[in-house]
């Protein structure tokens, strides 16, 4: 009889233990912080020794890596899900509503947030394979707004410090509030502004 059923049915075991392992690091994360995350604490979530970890992760920052891969897929399935939405909408529709879903995204999750799109943890680096996760959402995000008018690098590099802005404000000073959610649609309308108004000063000058 062939073993290969058998290694299937291991290696099954292997990623969903692998799957619970990351999952209750994102819980002592939200709890603790994400510097907060310790081995014993993490193998007692899931029923196993800290030691015993090493088994499915060679060290702790091989867990944060399998955690930013698993945020960045789920950024890219927001960003996927706001490009669809956005076919043969307006540039205004498109980002607005690209600027509540990205800071919805963040202050849902503010462990997540930090993450992804801060160096939170000292001397972590993402693989390079989840890098290129990263990279791949980022590029998606920039081809889902051209459609708005967003074509060069800059604007979209303010576009990017601007919703991120708003959602580092809103997680650090109104946790659980509204207060710099409410300011998305006045922000965007200030950034279309600068954009009209740039693409009106490069035409004279042309």
């Amino acid at each position: 009889m062939s073993g290969v059923p058998n290694i299937d049915r291991q290696a099954a075991r292997r990623t969903k233990t692998s799957e619970e392992i990351v999952a209750a690091a994102w819980v002592l994360a939200r709890e603790e912080g994400l510097t907060g995350i310790a081995m014993r604490d993490l193998g007692a979530r899931v029923g196993m020794r800290a030691q015993s970890l090493y088994s499915y992760f060679s060290s702790k920052h091989e867990i944060y890596d399998a955690m930013f891969l698993d945020g960045y897929l789920a950024f890219a399935d927001m960003v996927e899900t706001g490009a669809a939405a956005a076919v043969d909408s307006d540039p205004e529709t498109i980002l607005k509503r690209a600027a509540r879903e990205f800071v919805t995204f963040c202050t849902s999750d503010p462990a997540r947030y930090q993450l992804l799109f801060h160096r939170a943890v000292p001397g972590f680096e993402p693989s390079p394979a989840s890098w290129n996760v990263a990279l791949a959402a980022y590029e998606r995000s920039r081809e889902s707004l051209s459609a708005a008018g967003i074509t060069d690098q800059a604007s979209f590099d303010i576009w990017t410090a601007l919703v991120t802005g708003l959602a580092g404000q809103q997680i650090a000073n109104d946790p659980g509030g509204d207060r710099w959610e409410r300011l998305v649609d006045r922000s965007v309308d200030m950034f279309r502004a600068h954009i009209r108004e740039n693409a009106r000063s490069e035409s004279e000058h042309a």
